[in-house]
């Protein structure tokens, strides 16, 4: 995904426009990946794990509605959580391509949930002290949530690496194929230079979550891939993996189907 098309999807944007990017990054991050854990429901491998990732998929949806309702009363007309959520299409979505990669088997999506989870605990920890009202309101309420599936992830990443020689194999291979999708988490977008006094840009937290990654790879007894490695980008443009488009058929169906449908 790399080449000219970057160039042709840059744009110059106002500070407003800004912040409803940032929004959309996080709140499109959260809901995709609520929406691919939540494929867990009945398959984990034992019922106390089926159950623990379900409620972080509801966390992560938690989430998103909280970034949805704020971005719909900044986007102002009919614009509520359900339009935003459902009623836009993948070239609208600016989720990193890191949380619409496959589910694949339980180490695939426990390393998937592990890199992000790992970002979003220090994310969220500066967002905590930033300059938006509703961003620093919703930052502290979900860090306690992003703490413990910050550990949670980490601990099954230590729990398959160091486990048996099958497992230990399987999650390495996890970690390879998952890691060049890593490097767009801390990418350099260009609204990040108009908010630099309001919020933190993503690439501040590059080092941060480097060395915790390696820290407990290490403890798994894995193999840390090489940061030149990443190289995938363009989901924070609009640009986004074949995957998008099975996710957002899938959660976006019932909606579509039935859009004037009520409780």
């Amino acid at each position: 995904m790399g080449g000219g098309w970057l160039n042709a999807v840059k744009r110059d944007f106002t500070k407003d426009e800004a912040i409803r990017e940032y929004f959309y990054f996080l709140a499109d991050d959260s809901l995709i990946l609520g929406q691919q854990l939540s494929k867990w429901c009945s398959n984990g491998p034992v019922l106390e794990q089926d159950i623990a990732i379900i409620n972080t998929a509801l966390d992560h949806i938690g989430r998103a509605r909280l970034l949805y309702q704020e971005l719909a009363r900044l986007e102002g007309g009919n614009e509520t959580e359900d339009t935003l959520a459902y009623f836009r299409n993948h070239l609208q979505f600016k989720n990193a391509l890191l949380v619409e990669q496959p589910n694949g088997h339980w180490g695939d999506s426990v390393v998937r949930s592990f890199f992000i989870d790992t970002f979003n605990f220090y994310l969220y920890g500066a967002l905590r002290n930033c300059n938006n009202k509703a961003l620093r309101a919703i930052a502290e309420k979900a860090i306690k949530e992003i703490s413990y599936q910050a550990q949670w992830s980490a601990e099954w990443v230590v729990r398959l690496g160091d486990g048996t020689q099958e497992s230990h194999k399987r999650v390495q291979e996890s970690v390879d194929s998952l890691w060049m999708w890593s490097g767009e988490l801390f990418e350099d977008h260009p609204i990040f230079v108009i908010l630099k006094d309001e919020l933190p840009s993503f690439t501040a937290f590059k080092e941060p979550w480097i060395k915790k990654v390696t820290e407990v790879l290490k403890t798994a007894t894995l193999i840390v891939p090489s940061p030149e490695l990443w190289m995938q980008t363009g989901g924070r443009y609009g640009v986004h993996s074949s995957q998008l488009g099975y996710i957002l058929g899938e959660m976006q169906s019932l909606a579509r189907t039935y859009p004037d449908a009520a409780w």
